[in-house]
């Protein structure tokens, strides 16, 4: 199903008016069921979207779940539950990539001594809009016009090393069970067209002295649609074309049989509205026969949308551009001061007055560190190469969009091959070689061989061998690419596109 009511930030262009019969899609239910021996690990984790706990239990449904090596009379209690096990999944891991806990966290009394239980969750990857900011940041959440924001989770702290850890002492990132959920962002943000929401601990308390956080935000945009409840006519098939004309003129855009075998309007129905096509058609969806849906859909041509990230300069604050389909491409980036409210709070008058302060080479700085990659983490030292306006307090303001392009990663030693289908040519957005995370490529390396993870260097090098051609093949190799960082494992990361020449 490709319907997209249209794409966040997308310009408008062209209006394709189209009409379509749909049915609901329901997102593929995930089950993951743990026995609880007390250490246990059960993880839920959405490769595209968020998770979005539908069930769970805690204690035991049947005899045979978890039962290898027990004795009979653990089993029988088949009637045993915790109460408020689901509500307490839901505030712990939904709108989050991610989400791993064990049993310890339910277990808030013994539903049923003597048996031995387990714990049993259902949950889906729901597409959402997934969105992370480092601490002293804003959090920007916005929709295209007509549509709402409805937020499903957020949580602020901190739950693993890497994320918003550039150039932070480890001091600073080790306590990975730093993470509080909150509803703030809801409250905030819930039916606005756009929101920012500053990632601090003045909003958000501190759930962790001396840790360094970020704010996770899953949320989806809505289509702001009326239903009024009528019957829309007799019809004998839902592709009698004037009731679609009917649910057009209506704005309507869901409807049931009923027993006159005429339709009616039940609800609106809010379409999820995704940042592009490509991650619409990457969504793992099923169809479902319960509720038949007459749609008019109105599709855009979308543009890739838009991304803007603040980060208020102390010298050591991070700033992560990151995309979850597709790799970085900076639109514009602004190190200095545009305006009076941007990281005003706490200023003095005098620090906001300049708001015509910008560092020149900023946004090509950028460009060079982080176009094509899907993740890209810095601060303020990076970019400030002179002080554009002495006294202002300034701010790093960037803006990018998540472009579609193959990701190619390849460990020291072994070959990038970069190709394309028969008449197209290669066209390399980014490349770099090094090091900037302790995970990629460390299979049986020495940990002195892949701690330095500020070991990166981009690259020309890739887009000169092979742009314009049909396939390139290129080596991983300091002889290529020199040596970044001596004694360190490296690897090089490609970002390229397949395109028809002229």
């Amino acid at each position: 199903m490709n319907l997209l009511c249209s794409g966040r930030g997308g310009e408008k262009q062209t209006v394709l008016a189209a009409t379509c019969l749909l049915r609901t899609a329901d997102v593929s239910t995930e089950r993951i069921i743990t026995c609880d021996n007390g250490s246990n690990v059960q993880r839920l984790s959405c490769e595209i979207g968020v998770i979005r706990v539908q069930s769970a239990l805690y204690g035991r449904a049947d005899r045979q779940t978890c039962s290898e090596g027990r004795p009979p009379q653990q089993l029988t209690n088949t009637k045993c539950s915790q109460q408020g096990t689901v509500d307490n999944l839901r505030t712990r891991c939904d709108g989050k990539r991610v989400c791993e806990l064990n049993t310890d966290v339910v277990r808030t009394s013994d539903p049923c001594p003597g048996t031995f239980k387990y714990l049993e969750t259902n949950y889906t990857c729901f597409p959402a809009n997934h969105l992370v900011v480092c601490e002293h940041s804003l959090a920007q959440l916005h929709c295209d016009e007509g549509q709402v924001i409805q937020v499903y989770g957020a949580d602020y702290g901190r739950h693993d090393q890497t994320t918003c850890s550039y150039r932070r002492p480890a001091s600073k990132v080790q306590n990975v069970y730093c993470s509080r959920p909150t509803s703030k962002v809801a409250e905030s943000c819930n039916g606005k067209n756009s929101c920012t929401v500053q990632a601090s601990n003045s909003v958000f308390g501190d759930p962790c002295v001396g840790t360094f956080k970020y704010l996770q935000v899953a949320y989806v945009c809505q289509c702001n649609l009326h239903c009024d409840e009528r019957d829309l006519g007799d019809i004998s098939t839902l592709a009698d074309s004037s009731v679609v004309e009917q649910l057009f003129q209506n704005r309507c855009c869901a409807a049931v049989p009923t027993q006159q075998h005429k339709y009616r309007c039940i609800r609106p129905i809010y379409s999820q509205c995704h940042r592009s096509p490509a991650r619409e058609t990457m969504l793992r969806l099923r169809l479902s026969s319960t509720l038949l849906l007459a749609a008019t859909c109105l599709l855009r041509t979308a543009d890739v949308s838009t991304e803007r990230i603040i980060t208020c300069d102390n010298g050591s604050n991070v700033q992560r551009l990151s995309c979850e389909i597709g790799v970085i491409r900076v639109q514009s980036a602004l190190y200095g001061r545009a305006d009076r409210q941007t990281c005003s709070e706490g200023r003095p008058p005098q620090q906001l007055t300049n708001t015509k302060c910008s560092q020149q080479g900023t946004v090509d700085n950028l460009r060079t560190r982080c176009d094509g990659k899907r993740v890209c983490e810095l601060n303020a030292d990076v970019v400030r190469t002179s002080d554009p306006c002495p006294g202002t307090f300034k701010y790093l303001e960037t803006n990018y969009t998540c472009f579609p392009a193959n990701h190619l990663v390849v460990c020291e030693h072994s070959l990038a091959q970069l190709h394309c289908d028969e008449g197209q040519v290669i066209q390399v957005y980014g490349a770099d070689y090094g090091r900037h995370d302790q995970t990629t490529c460390s299979y049986r390396r020495p940990a002195s061989k892949v701690q330095n993870v500020y070991c990166s260097r981009p690259t020309s090098k890739v887009a000169e061998s092979c742009n314009g051609k049909n396939s390139c093949t290129v080596q991983a190799s300091n002889s290529v690419f020199g040596d970044p960082c001596v004694g360190t494992f490296k690897y090089l990361q490609v970002a390229y596109v397949c395109q028809y020449p002229g």
